[in-house]
C-alpha cells in the first residue's frame, strides 16, 4: 500500500497532525494499535493554547459541547492554608481556562474532523512492527493487524506512538533520561453534594495528592517516590486508605470504595527527548520525541503544538511529494526550545516541591502572599501555563478554501 505521509500512534499528536494535513489535502494514514481511545487516567487537561488551535479549526463549538470541566484557577492545600499559584483569568484569549476532558473525548472529536475530508485514512488495532529502509531512507512502516502484517509506504513516516514508541524503536532511536523522583498511583472515588468544586494539589510532609473534579467522581493522582509501588502495596490497601483520608478528611467516609490494588492504575512517570528527532524520511513527534512528566499538565499542549508546527512546515512539500530532511531539522530546532524550557521548569518543581515533599521535608509554603497576586510573577505564570513557551498557529491550508 501507498500514501503519502503515514503517522502511527493516534494520540493527542498523531490525531491532530493527521486532521491538519488531510484538511490540506494531503493522503495521510493514520495507523493506532488499539481498537478504539479508551484508556483510563491519560492526560487530558486542554490547556488555552490547544483551545486557540481547535478554534482555529472551527472544532470550538463542539469541543465545548463535550463534557467537560473549567478550571480558572490553581492551588495547592497545605496543612494551613491554599495557596493560589496561578490564575488564568488574566490571560488574553477567549478561553481563560484549563478545561479537563476524558482524553478518548477529545481524540475522537479529532478523528471524526479528520474523516470528513476524503484523503484521511484510519486504521485500528495496526500495531508497526518495524520500518522499511531504502537507500538509507525510512519509506514506510511495517505494521501487524488482525489479518496478518504489511507493508505501508509513504515519503514521510511520523512516529506518534508515544513515550514507549514502536516506531522510535525500530528506528534505534534512544531518548536522554532527565529523570522523576515520583511515580502516580491512579484512582476514583465518588463525589458528594457539599466537596470542594475546584481541581487541586494537596501537599503534607511525605504525601502528595492531585484531586481532580469530575463532576460524578473524584480523579485522584497519589504521588509515590520513585519505583515505590511495590512498597505501597506491601503496606496495604489499609494504609493507603488511611493516607488518602489524613489528606482529604471529607473522602475520609468513601475510602472503602476503593476495595483494593486491582482498582488503582501505576503511572511510572519518565522525562526524557531526543538528541535528534528524525532521520531520512521520519520524524518523531509528542511523547515520542520528549515524553514531558505530569507537572503542569502540558503534555497533550506541547503535543499538539509539536502537530501543528509539523503541519505548518511540511505541508507544502508533502503536496510537491518530497520532504528534506533538513527541513524535519527545521522543525526540531523550533520545537526543541520550547520542550527544554519547560522540561527545565517541571525538574525544578520535581527537586524543589515534590521530592521533599515525599521525603517528608519540605518546608510549609509560608508566603505573604499567593504568587498569582504579584503583578510579574503571576502574569509569567498565567502566560506558561496557559499557552506555553511558544504557541503555535494553524498556519496550513485548508484544501476546501
Amino acid at each position: 500500500m501507498l500514501t503519502t505521509c503515514v503517522i502511527a500512534g493516534g494520540g493527542p499528536a498523531g490525531a491532530v497532525l493527521a486532521l491538519l494535513l488531510a484538511r490540506a489535502g494531503v493522503e495521510v494514514t493514520l495507523l493506532e494499535k488499539h481498537a478504539d481511545f479508551l484508556r483510563d487516567f491519560r492526560g487530558d487537561t486542554i490547556h488555552p493554547s490547544t483551545l486557540q488551535v481547535l478554534d482555529e479549526l472551527g472544532l470550538s463549538e463542539e469541543f465545548h459541547s463535550l463534557a467537560h470541566r473549567k478550571a480558572y484557577d490553581l492551588s495547592i492545600w497545605t496543612d494551613d492554608r491554599v495557596v493560589e499559584l496561578a490564575s488564568l483569568r488574566g490571560l488574553r484569549t477567549k478561553f481563560p481556562y484549563i478545561a479537563f476532558v476524558p482524553q478518548w473525548d477529545f481524540l475522537n472529536l479529532v478523528v471524526a474532523a479528520a474523516r470528513r475530508y476524503p484523503s484521511f485514512r484510519l486504521i485500528m488495532e495496526a500495531e508497526v512492527v518495524g520500518v522499511i529502509r531504502e537507500g538509507g531512507a525510512v519509506r514506510g512502516v511495517r505494521y501487524r493487524d488482525a489479518e496478518g502484517e504489511h507493508e505501508l509506504r509513504a515519503i514521510l513516516t511520523v512516529g506518534a506512538d508515544g513515550r514507549h514508541s514502536d516506531v522510535r524503536r525500530a528506528a534505534g532511536l534512544v531518548p536522554v533520561e532527565r529523570g522523576a523522583p515520583m511515580d502516580v498511583a491512579w484512582f476514583r472515588l465518588p463525589r458528594e453534594q457539599g466537596d470542594p468544586e475546584e481541581t487541586f494539589l494537596r501537599v503534607s510532609s511525605g504525601h502528595m495528592m492531585v484531586a481532580i473534579n469530575r463532576e460524578t467522581y473524584w480523579q485522584l493522582a497519589y504521588l509515590i517516590p520513585k519505583g515505590g509501588y511495590k512498597l505501597l502495596q506491601a503496606e496495604g490497601i489499609e494504609a493507603m486508605r488511611a493516607s488518602i483520608s489524613a489528606l482529604l478528611p471529607f473522602l475520609a467516609g468513601r475510602t472503602e470504595k476503593l476495595k483494593g490494588f486491582e482498582d488503582v492504575s501505576v503511572l511510572v512517570v519518565l522525562l526524557n527527548r531526543l538528541r535528534r528527532w528524525h532521520r531520512p524520511g521520519l520524524l518523531l513527534i509528542g511523547d515520542a520525541a520528549h515524553a514531558m512528566s505530569p507537572v503542569f499538565g502540558v503534555g497533550i499542549n506541547l503535543a499538539v503544538q509539536d502537530a501543528v508546527a509539523a503541519a505548518n512546515l511540511l505541508t507544502g512539500p508533502l503536496l510537491a511529494g518530497e520532504v528534506p530532511e533538513s527541513l524535519l531539522r527545521r522543525l526540531q530546532r523550533r520545537r526543541t526550545f520550547p520542550t527544554v524550557v519547560t522540561q527545565a521548569a517541571q525538574r525544578l518543581v520535581q527537586n524543589r516541591l515534590i521530592r521533599p515533599a515525599l521525603k517528608g521535608s519540605a518546608k510549609p509554603l509560608r508566603l505573604p502572599v499567593d504568587p498569582s497576586r504579584l503583578p510579574v510573577i503571576g502574569a509569567l505564570a498565567r502566560r506558561f501555563i496557559g499557552f506555553g513557551v511558544l504557541p503555535e498557529h494553524v498556519r496550513s491550508p485548508s484544501a476546501g478554501e
